[in-house]
């Protein structure tokens, strides 16, 4: 969604908000009266930090919430609002100010021809290609992809090293709605791999749904994150993508540029400057198998890097 294609996103946001709350109980996500605020600062400056629909992404709005509070910044939360097409059309017109988001993905979906790759140049190539009204502040080195994975029986039935070698092996393919249609989904497989599946499950992002689908055989290979935990735990092989199909993924703050004062860029700058893909990976073995709560985990990280006051 460029500024070329501003109104089509906007047009998103009814239909939309509709659909999350009949997913959420009966409460709309992106209805800023439906929260308590979470902090009790007696600052001038209010921020409504919103989150996808996966818990990595709602520990990350947790750590950038908790950051904010301890500066004094007040803070509502709008966590699991669902996908892009949900949030940015949510950014755009204010109901919500704060997102954690990733940035080849991101980029991949504001410009469907973009051909950076690189952390550097995916970075650079996304100010031109944001909504008005929205920046990015600072990256930070931690990196979460999206990967194919298949469980070791899987790999080692049909040789597969790559996603190239699925090529003619007709296998299931499972993952969140978006990939039907994305060119980081099932369009690109095809694409750049000539690779074409029997059948695509539509699961969740990366969640409880296509973790038990892989482990229980529902799909031969499925869309998981870089640094799930469940990977290394079940001794599942991640797929080489040599032809880049899924771009570099750093970890940064989308914002609504109204609201990013020094205060906010720099409490959510310091936060990019200490998060790293290892203690991301051992954030999220806490939330997932650990079953903690990530506001809990949150909290231990800015108090660990000093960021909690």
């Amino acid at each position: 969604m460029n500024r070329r294609r501003m109104a089509f996103a906007t047009a998103l946001v009814s239909t939309a908000a509709l659909a999350l709350t009949a997913c959420g109980g009966g409460s709309d996500p992106l209805d800023s009266s439906s929260d308590a605020d979470s902090g009790g600062s007696s600052s001038s400056e209010s921020i409504i930090v919103g989150s996808a629909n996966f818990p990595e992404n709602e520990l990350l709005a947790e750590i950038y919430a908790g950051a904010l509070e301890a500066k004094g910044v007040k803070v509502s939360k709008k966590l699991n609002i669902g996908s892009r097409e949900a949030y940015i059309p949510g950014l755009e017109d204010g109901s919500i100010d704060l997102l954690p988001e990733y940035s080849g993905n991101l980029l991949s979906y504001l410009d469907d021809k973009a051909t950076a790759v690189s952390s550097e140049d995916v970075f650079a190539a996304l100010p031109e290609a944001l909504p008005e009204g929205l920046t990015v502040l600072d990256q930070s080195t931690a990196e979460d992809k999206d990967v194919v994975t298949v469980t070791k029986e899987t790999a080692d039935k049909y040789s597969l090293k790559s996603i190239g070698d699925m090529k003619g092996k007709d296998l299931v393919l499972g993952g969140p709605p978006e990939w039907k249609t994305r060119p980081t989904g099932v369009p690109g497989f095809e694409k750049n791999y000539g690779v074409t599946f029997k059948e695509y499950k539509v699961l969740d992002v990366g969640g409880p749904l296509t973790v038990n689908a892989l482990k229980n055989g529902q799909v031969d290979a499925a869309d998981l994150f870089s640094t799930d935990p469940n990977i290394i735990a079940n001794g599942w092989v991640m797929l080489e993508d040599p032809e880049n199909q899924f771009a570099a993924q750093n970890v940064l703050p989308i914002i609504n540029e109204e609201k990013a004062s020094d205060t906010v860029k720099g409490a959510l700058n310091a936060v990019s400057g200490v998060l790293t893909t290892e203690n991301l990976s051992e954030m999220m073995e806490k939330v997932t198998l650990e079953q903690q709560e990530p506001a809990d985990v949150a909290k231990e990280f800015l108090e660990t890097n000093k960021l909690s006051s």
